[in-house]
């Protein structure tokens, strides 16, 4: 046994890997938790930040401020989306942003939506709007602790594919919020019927916590004769939030909902390739 094996005259044990900033990262979370560098600290604000943007989104519900409350959870989104890719990019990963990360979300994609939507409409329908309230930020917390939980494991058929599991806590957030954002434009009280809204989110819980691949970018791969539309196309999108950002955002949710077809298909060829090829191994 090495010098570096022994510590205080025992063995030492590999730290265990905890949750990672993301659900596409692939990267190895280093570091024994003894302490974290400056450089760590800037992911670890940024997780920090978009935890108080998602629980923010409460506040301004409670004051009737729907529409920055739900732009404080897309907000916190955004932040989420970007403290993981800091991380890599500084080599700043630590099991500690990792473990905070998870918990951010949960706060931030599972209770705070939650909340903001029995406040909106969930409250009129008496228990059963806070079941299904409750059952939105319950799967939330499930999803996660199941990414969590199978973060070390080698087989996962779906993510060596490049599919995720399900619906992403943020993108299951921002689902959820789909008749609010055609409410507000509208002003149609239909969208805020809670009995709707209720069947609704519920349908988006079930789509967390479900067993169905889901794309992911590394799944999205354009063909180099169209990249450069798709650029165009990014940018156009990005204007159009800015100018009617509920329209858009409703356009952006229907159409990753039209994907999740193409999805399951997809990943059906993958896996029945992998069968055939596993036939056609000798014994």
């Amino acid at each position: 046994m090495t010098k570096t094996d022994m510590r205080d005259g025992q063995p030492t044990v590999p730290a265990r890997v905890g949750p990672k900033a993301a659900e596409h990262d692939d990267a190895k979370v280093p570091g024994d938790g003894t302490g974290l560098s400056l450089r760590s600290m800037l992911p670890n604000a940024i997780t920090a930040a978009a935890l108080c943007s998602g629980l923010t989104g409460v506040r301004f519900a409670v004051e009737g401020e729907w529409a920055y409350a739900i732009l404080a959870v897309i907000l916190a989104g955004v932040l989420d989306g970007m403290d993981g890719r800091i991380a890599r990019l500084l080599n700043a990963q630590s099991r500690f942003g990792a473990e905070l990360d998870s918990l951010a979300d949960s706060l931030s994609f599972g209770m705070a939506p939650a909340l903001i939507l029995y406040i909106w409409a969930l409250q009129d329908l008496e228990r059963f709007g806070w079941f299904a309230a409750l059952a939105f930020a319950i799967c939330c917390a499930l999803r996660l602790a199941r990414f969590n939980a199978r973060i070390d494991v080698e087989n996962q058929p779906h993510k060596s594919a490049g599919f995720l599991t399900g619906v992403p806590a943020p993108v299951g957030a921002g689902l959820a919020f789909l008749p609010a954002y055609i409410w507000i434009e509208t002003g149609e009280p239909i969208f805020r019927d809670p009995v709707l809204l209720t069947v609704w989110i519920a349908a988006i819980a079930v789509l967390m916590i479900s067993n169905m691949a889901t794309l992911s970018w590394n799944a999205i791969r354009p063909r180099r004769n169209i990249r450069l539309g798709l650029i165009a196309v990014a940018a156009l999108l990005f204007a159009a939030l800015l100018l009617e950002p509920w329209w858009s955002l409703t356009v952006i949710s229907m159409i990753y909902l039209a994907l999740m077809p193409y999805a399951l298909i997809k990943y059906g060829r993958i896996k029945r390739r992998r069968r055939e090829a596993s036939e056609e191994m000798p014994a």
